[in-house]
């Protein structure tokens, strides 16, 4: 009865600990990228609640099949119902910042370009992980979302050498 008691204690503390340490480390890493990105200090600390959420999960989801509170099959239900319900809650944040990454990653756009794109013609002066600003010629700052720019139609008029080296490379 007292190993069994000791074992499931020393295993809670492994868990407590495990999880502090993983979510200070993913924490300071997405913090220190989202800084460096540009991303404002609003949205590193959601994205910080958010992980410390998450993290606080999983650490009482993995104590309760620990301490026999719950069966793997509950576990596991829960942690699905809930990854579903942030996966829907999510779901434009997620589109947008995935379409920003792609874009960068195709190359289609870059800081200063002059794009149009729905009417709406000017440069762009930053791209972020949700949206791109674009600056139109009366000084006016106008964020579109990355979904939005990738689903198009994106004319990009400056950078028509960049992306013709790019198709000739493809083929």
């Amino acid at each position: 009865m007292i190993d069994s008691l000791t074992g499931i204690i020393v295993g809670i503390v492994v868990i407590v600990v495990t999880a502090f340490v993983a979510g200070e480390i993913v924490i300071r890493v997405i913090s220190g990228l989202a800084r460096r990105a540009g991303v404002s200090p609003a949205v590193i600390r959601d994205v910080r609640d958010a992980v410390t959420v998450i993290i606080l999960g999983v650490a009482i989801t993995a104590v309760a099949g620990i301490t026999g509170l719950s069966s793997e099959f509950t576990t596991l239900t829960i942690s699905g119902v809930a990854g579903l319900a942030v996966s829907l809650a999510l779901q434009t944040t997620l589109t947008n910042i995935i379409s920003g990454i792609l874009m960068l990653h195709d190359r289609i756009l870059h800081l200063g370009d002059e794009i149009e794109y729905s009417g709406i013609k000017g440069k762009v002066v930053k791209i972020g992980f949700r949206n791109t600003w674009v600056q139109n010629d009366k000084d006016a700052i106008v964020v579109i979302s990355n979904s939005s720019l990738a689903s198009g139609p994106l004319t990009n008029h400056t950078a028509s050498i960049r992306l013709s080296k790019l198709l000739k490379a493809d083929r």
